[in-house]
């Protein structure tokens, strides 16, 4: 059965900006979270976003990154995150 979210992750207000996404368990170092987005051309920025993708936030000491392997942007965990950790990526809405 598909489920938006990973069972062990929660949304949640943040402080960094609007709602979050928040670990409910510990996730370990180099642990693949999830599909952020699907390439396809037909939608904005030529990726379909999926729950996952939509509420992550930006910050400047990160504990996931986005990784691109083949059509699909993979959330992976680059430092232990705790239960209660907002979920934190560094990322540019904008190319400058």
């Amino acid at each position: 059965m598909y489920k938006p979210l990973p069972e062990f992750l929660t949304i949640k207000t943040s402080k960094i900006h609007g709602l979050g996404l928040y670990a409910t368990k510990h996730i370990p170092k180099n642990y693949v979270i999830g599909v952020t987005h699907v390439k396809d051309s037909r939608f904005e920025n030529g990726y379909i976003r999926t729950p996952l993708g939509g509420f992550f936030n930006h910050s400047e000491d990160p504990n996931c990154e986005v990784v691109e392997v083949g059509d699909y942007l993979i959330l992976i965990s680059i430092k232990p995150v705790i239960s209660g950790d907002e979920i934190t990526a560094f990322y540019t809405l904008y190319k400058v």
